[in-house]
C-alpha cells in the first residue's frame, strides 16, 4: 500500500523542522564556544593585569621620591596620590589589596617611597609612619646621662645652645602641657619645685634618628618621651603590683642603673633597695649624693654624706625626690623584677666587682676586704 499524499507532506515537515534544529544546535555551539573563548581570555587577561599591578612599578628602579601623604587622607586619596607618583602601577588594585588585607592606620607625613617597593612594604611604611628614607641626624644619648649631659649632647648636634636647650626642659608651663599629652608616664610629681629638673630621667638612653638638619628642643623631647613611653608601657602591671607610681619606678631603675652594669647585679641591688624600704632603711646609694653635689667624683667622702638635698639617700630616708639620670631598659626590668634575696648590703671594688651581705658586719668585712 502506497503512501498516501498526506503522510509523504507530514514526513517532509518532519525532515525540514529537523534540518532546523540541526542548524541551530549548531548555531548555539558556536555561540558558546566563542564566548567561552571570549571569558577564558578576558579571565586570563585579567588575572595577569593584576598580578601586574600588585608587582612594583618597576622592580628595577633605583631612585627614591619626596611623597606628602596629606593629614585625614583616606585609603582611595592616598592610592591616588602614589599612582600619580609612580609608586603603584594602578589605585584601583591598591585599594582592593588594602581591603582584602584588612589595613587601615595610614599616617599622615611625608615619605621618600621608590617604585622598586612591593605592595607590603609601602603598606608598612603608611601603616607605621616609617619614613623610608636615610636620616640626616643621628645622635645617640647613653644610658645614666643627666639632663645636663642630654641638653650638651644635643647642643653639639643642633643649632641651639646647651642653656636654651635647659631653659626649655625647664619651663613649667611647657612642662604641664608635656604632662598633658603624655598621662601614661608624665605626673604632677614631676613638678615639685625641689626637684631639679622636671624631666630628669625621662628622657629615654637610645640611639635617635632625625630628618632634618636641626629639630626644635620640643621636636627632640616628643621623640625621646614616645620612646621612654614605648619602653614603660610593657612594665606598667608589675610596677602597680610593686606600689610603686611610674615616677618612683623610674627614680629607682636611675638608681640601679648607676649602681651596676650587668643585670644580675641591677636585679640583685634592686632586691636590697626593696629589702631596706621595707624595714625603713635609709638606700644610702652614693650616685644619689654626687647627684645632690652637682659634680663627678671617683671616691664620695664622709663630709659629702652631709649634703642637705632630698636626693642624699644617706640624710634622707626612703627614694630622692626624683630619677638622677637616664636608665636602660634592663635596669626598669631589673626594678620590675626584682631578685628576692636577703642582702641589705652591698659594696662595689675598684674593678667593679659587687659584693652582697646580709649583715652590717659583714658587710664592713667586705669594706675593708675590697675597697681599702
Amino acid at each position: 500500500m502506497s503512501p498516501s499524499k498526506r503522510d509523504v507532506e507530514h514526513k517532509e515537515e518532519q525532515y525540514e523542522r529537523y534540518q532546523e534544529a540541526k542548524m541551530v544546535r549548531r548555531i548555539v555551539v558556536a555561540v558558546i564556544s566563542v564566548l567561552i573563548i571570549v571569558f577564558s581570555a578576558a579571565g586570563i587577561s585579567g588575572y595577569l593585569y593584576v598580578k601586574s599591578a600588585l608587582e612594583p612599578a618597576d622592580p628595577d628602579a633605583e631612585t627614591s621620591k619626596e611623597v606628602e601623604i596629606p593629614l585625614g587622607s583616606s585609603v582611595s586619596a592616598i592610592a591616588q596620590i602614589l599612582e600619580e607618583n609612580g609608586i603603584i602601577k594602578n589605585s584601583t588594585i591598591f585599594r582592593f589589596y588594602v581591603k582584602f588585607k584588612n589595613e587601615s592606620g595610614f599616617q599622615a607625613g611625608d615619605y621618600t617611597f621608590s617604585p622598586s617597593m612591593t605592595l607590603e612594604e609601602i603598606v608598612a611604611a603608611l601603616k607605621t609612619g616609617k619614613i623610608i628614607r636615610e636620616p640626616v641626624l643621628t645622635v645617640t644619648i647613653p644610658e645614666g646621662k643627666t639632663m645636663n649631659e642630654i641638653a650638651n649632647i644635643f647642643s653639639h648636634h643642633s643649632n641651639f645652645t646647651k642653656e636654651e636647650f635647659l631653659e626649655k626642659v625647664n619651663d613649667m608651663e611647657y612642662i604641664e602641657q608635656l604632662i598633658d599629652r603624655y598621662p601614661t608616664i608624665l605626673s604632677d610629681e614631676i613638678l615639685d619645685t625641689q626637684i631639679r629638673t622636671p624631666l630628669e630621667g625621662y628622657l629615654f638612653a637610645a640611639t635617635y634618628e632625625f630628618y632634618e638638619e636641626n629639630p626644635t628642643v620640643e621636636e627632640i623631647v616628643d621623640k625621646m618621651l614616645t620612646k621612654t613611653e614605648d619602653v614603660i608601657l610593657p612594665y606598667l602591671n608589675e610596677i602597680d603590683q610593686l606600689g610603686l607610681t611610674v615616677h618612683e619606678a623610674i627614680t629607682m631603675a636611675s638608681l640601679v642603673e648607676n649602681e651596676a652594669r650587668l643585670f644580675e647585679d641591677r636585679q640583685l641591688i634592686a632586691g636590697v633597695f626593696y629589702n631596706r624600704l621595707e624595714k625603713g632603711m635609709p638606700l644610702q646609694t652614693d650616685p644619689t649624693v654626687l647627684y645632690a653635689l652637682g659634680e663627678h667624683k671617683d671616691r664620695v667622702l664622709f663630709e659629702d654624706l652631709e649634703v642637705d638635698s632630698p636626693y642624699n639617700t644617706y640624710k634622707y630616708p626612703g627614694l630622692p625626690i626624683g630619677p638622677i639620670s637616664n636608665f636602660a631598659e634592663n635596669s626598669l626590668q631589673a626594678i620590675a623584677q626584682p631578685a628576692e634575696t636577703d642582702y641589705l648590703y652591698f659594696v662595689a671594688s675598684y674593678e667593679g666587682d659587687i659584693y652582697y651581705s646580709k649583715t652590717y658586719e659583714e658587710h664592713l668585712q667586705l669594706i675593708e676586704k675590697y675597697r681599702n
